[in-house]
């Protein structure tokens, strides 16, 4: 099935990200939530540009809902990054809670002591359970929570220990998702609103990679044995055995769509990890290509406009 990229900005994360920027020089820690069935399409570039030297810890949250071989691997992978430690997070975030703590201090030993704090600021992209994680960490309910990505649209300040200041953010995506891959996994795990995406065609893009990464899980779950070689294909089959059946015994693709993308969410496929470290490598390098090309095209236009200019300039002559 063809697909076209997904993108969405609303204008409260424009704000979100100024505020952000103005701010970042006085913190001491970032914490980035992060998605671990996702963790490098939920990883926002511009913390990594903002934060500088500063040290980062990476929160993978929604482990239990990922490939755990899969979370291993991302936590080493991360680590080899300077200033960065990373920790997986599931349901008993309360057991957490101490590490979290203990690594700000560990990070920066220089803030720790009586009439010293620690400013933490905590990012995540919308729906990566960043305000569940808040809640956990202040020990109440201090921030909203909630299904639907964009729940948080403030900054506000929680005071987590006696010596560590929480600095909250808004869910914040990116003006542009370059890399049209982690769009459609944006999408296939909830960050983007359902509203902003096609259905079929983020289904799509998950059966086709569940064909390669995942083929037990739908074939256990789906009933379609063998797997056709091909994403709609087997979204047709897949679809059928579940009765997704309209007038004229037509599968209802957008229907199947619906339930794969659901169960993904909800794991009852099974503990999925949508993308590993060398996928990461991949696209890292496809989208320097792509973004040299864009420079290059816009360096011509550019060109193009003043030999123009010129030209006129000396018609008039």
């Amino acid at each position: 099935m063809s697909r076209a990229g997904i993108q969405w900005f609303p204008g409260h994360m424009n704000k979100a990200r100024n505020e952000i920027k103005e701010i970042m020089p006085q913190m001491d820690v970032i914490i980035e939530v992060l998605d671990a069935r996702i963790p490098y399409s939920s990883e926002n570039p511009m913390v990594g540009a903002l934060r500088g030297d500063k040290p980062v810890i990476k929160i993978l949250n929604k482990a239990d809902l990922a490939d755990p071989q899969m979370t291993t691997q991302w936590l080493n992978y991360l680590e080899q990054e300077s200033g960065v430690k990373a920790l997986p997070l599931e349901h008993d975030k309360a057991a957490q809670v101490g590490k979290i703590v203990e690594l700000c201090k560990k990070l920066v030993p220089h803030k720790v002591g009586a009439d010293k704090q620690i400013k933490a600021m905590i990012m995540g992209i919308p729906n990566v359970g960043k305000s569940t994680l808040i809640n956990t960490l202040a020990g109440r309910i201090v921030a909203k929570t909630g299904n639907e990505p964009a729940v948080t649209k403030a900054q506000q300040r929680i005071k987590i220990d006696e010596g560590i200041m929480l600095y909250d953010t808004p869910g914040m995506l990116w003006p542009k998702v370059e890399n049209e891959n982690s769009g459609y996994r944006l999408a296939a795990t909830g960050a983007i609103r359902d509203t902003a995406i096609d259905y079929e065609e983020v289904a799509s893009y998950t059966a086709e990679y569940l064909l390669q990464a995942y083929p037990q899980l739908l074939i256990d779950r789906y009933k379609v044995d063998p797997l056709p070689e091909q994403d709609y294909d087997f979204m047709l089959a897949a679809g059928k055995n579940r009765g997704c059946i309209r007038g004229g015994n037509q599968v209802d693709l957008h229907k199947f769509s619906e339930i794969l993308i659901n169960e993904l969410r909800d794991a009852v496929l099974g503990r999925v990890s949508m993308e590993t470290p060398e996928m990461r490598e991949r696209e890292e390098l496809m989208v320097a290509e792509l973004r040299a090309a864009a420079e290059a095209k816009k360096a011509a236009k550019e060109e193009e406009k003043r030999l123009r200019r010129a030209r006129a300039r000396k018609n008039r002559r």
